[in-house]
């Protein structure tokens, strides 16, 4: 329960202190490279400057993760412990939440009531369960003949660089550093140019917690030249990125120009949800409308495709143009907000093209519009949309990264299966209904790395995520994560 208001939200912005160096070795640095210039998409205000590393720091943050991972300060120390620490960082994150949810609220519009009880929660939760994880991960003993023993053991891959994306910028974060760090590796984070400052506190979290310096090294820096200089670097041994297929495939390049070094990409989606003739329409409509809209439509996994039956289409288009009417965006420091701002001009300039082509192209518009929303001066603020389009629309098959469902009849199954499979993606999608028959058998041709029945976006921590296709094969959380930033030794002795 909020006891704040947005006016205290707006007071404790005003005075809060945001850290705006590099985190190399425990200390902070500054950067060579040109400093970024962050401006928070609430009101357009501009934000304190924040060093950027040039390859050289990036040479010296991976320096400073294998001195550390040689050296034995976590690598080498007892899984337990290595649990213990991350336990007691959640707990830091925990006791800090307000604070860090305040940050990303500011850096990237994300309405603070979010940040607080959705994302921090997600992050806390994530550090625990690995914490707890941390000495439970297996060796094997295979069985062999009676003069020999073979051991089959799992062992920190050394170095790993983490890309990640502004949309839940500390959840994507702990996904990629838990599993890392649990198993003992070293890490340098480069988080995305739009949501620095909450990476930069969250690295001084970590050593608060207990994580010795190196261990951790956070680089802010442009894509282009901090990014790439992880993903050339070859004294790296895994990248795990999470952003856009183009940037994604270029880390791939950049491993197999360098060391070739493992990159785990995920990278975005265009999820369908297939609402089939026996489903509640009005429930599928309207879940799928929120998944669309939700986090502003800035999601890999948003549901930004309704498939329906034809003779339900102008329903479905009705219920969801119901939904984005009631569905505003608001000052992210209000409590009641639960949409709040674009996290850049660029971004909310990209959202409006794409409903712009569409109607040019002959798409239905039945609510919202491409024009800008007025909620706070100077912010970047869009309404939903609900456009009724055909599969080839470009808006159907490209990822908007805003929110902008698009409705889209089909005249039987097979159509509808066509029509969900039919993008470049594979991320996740969705299936109504209540004959079992069909969920079980339409659920394994839908070509997805998450598919959710007769709900959208549930899960835990226990279950892995990730895609197939152009959405990457990169899996985040459970532990199949750690199989990413582990290498399997085997080890033959003949016995004498």
């Amino acid at each position: 329960m909020f006891t704040a208001t947005g006016d205290d939200w707006a007071h404790r912005a005003a005075t809060l202190t945001l850290r705006t160096r590099m985190f190399i070795d425990g200390a902070w640095e500054d950067g060579a490279a040109e400093p970024l210039a962050p401006v928070s998409p609430r009101d357009g205000r501009t934000l304190p400057t924040i060093a950027a590393a040039s390859p050289a720091d990036i040479d010296r943050a991976i320096r400073s993760a294998r001195v550390a991972f040689d050296s034995g300060v976590w690598s080498r120390l007892a899984p337990r412990e290595r649990g213990q620490r991350l336990i007691a960082f959640a707990q830091r994150i925990h006791d800090n939440a307000e604070e860090l949810a305040l940050t990303i609220s500011l850096e990237m519009g994300k309405p603070v009531r979010e940040a607080l009880q959705t994302e921090l929660r997600a992050v806390v939760t994530c550090f625990r369960w690995y914490g707890e994880a941390a000495d439970k991960v297996l060796d094997e003993i295979p069985v062999t003949a009676p003069g020999s023993l073979a051991l089959v053991t799992r062992e920190p891959a050394g170095v790993v660089a983490a890309v990640v994306p502004w949309n839940f910028p500390l959840t994507m974060t702990a996904w990629k550093l838990a599993p890392a760090l649990a198993v003992g590796n070293s890490v340098v984070l480069k988080p995305a140019e739009h949501t620095t400052f909450s990476a930069l506190r969250l690295a001084e979290l970590a050593l608060e917690a207990g994580i010795p310096a190196g261990v951790l090294n956070v680089t802010p820096g442009a894509g282009h030249i901090a990014g790439r200089a992880l993903g050339e670097h070859p004294d790296v041994d895994v990248v795990t990125f999470t952003g856009s297929p183009e940037v994604g495939r270029r880390f791939l390049g950049y491993a197999a120009a360098s060391n070739g070094k493992r990159v785990w990409p995920e990278l975005g989606g265009k999820t369908a949800s297939l609402v089939l003739p026996d489903a509640a329409l009005e429930r599928a409509v309207r879940a799928t409308a929120d998944g669309c809209f939700y986090n502003q439509g800035q999601m890999c996994t948003a549901s930004s495709r309704l498939l329906v039956p034809r003779a339900q289409r102008d329903r479905a288009l009705e219920i969801a143009a119901e939904v984005a009417r009631t569905t505003l965006p608001a000052d992210p420091f209000d409590v009641s907000t639960s949409m709040g701002a674009i996290v850049s001009e660029k971004q909310l300039a990209g959202i409006a093209g794409f409903v712009e082509r569409a109607q040019a192209e002959g798409a239905e518009l039945a609510a919202g519009g491409a024009e800008r929303f007025d909620a706070v001066e100077g912010g970047s603020y869009f309404a939903p949309v609900v456009l009724g389009v055909t599969p080839q629309h470009e808006v159907a098959q490209r990822e908007v990264f805003g929110p902008v469902l698009s409705v889209i009849a089909y005249d039987d199954v097979d159509e509808a299966l066509s029509i969900a499979n039919g993008t470049e993606y594979g991320l996740a999608a969705a299936l109504w209904s209540t004959d079992l028959n069909a969920v079980h058998t339409l659920s394994r041709r839908l070509r997805a790395g998450v598919v959710w029945v007769n709900c959208f976006e549930e899960g835990d921590m226990t279950i892995p995520f990730g895609g197939v296709k152009g959405s990457g094969f990169g899996r985040d959380k459970s532990l199949h994560a750690l199989e990413k930033f582990t290498d399997l030794k085997t080890t033959w002795i003949e016995l004498s």
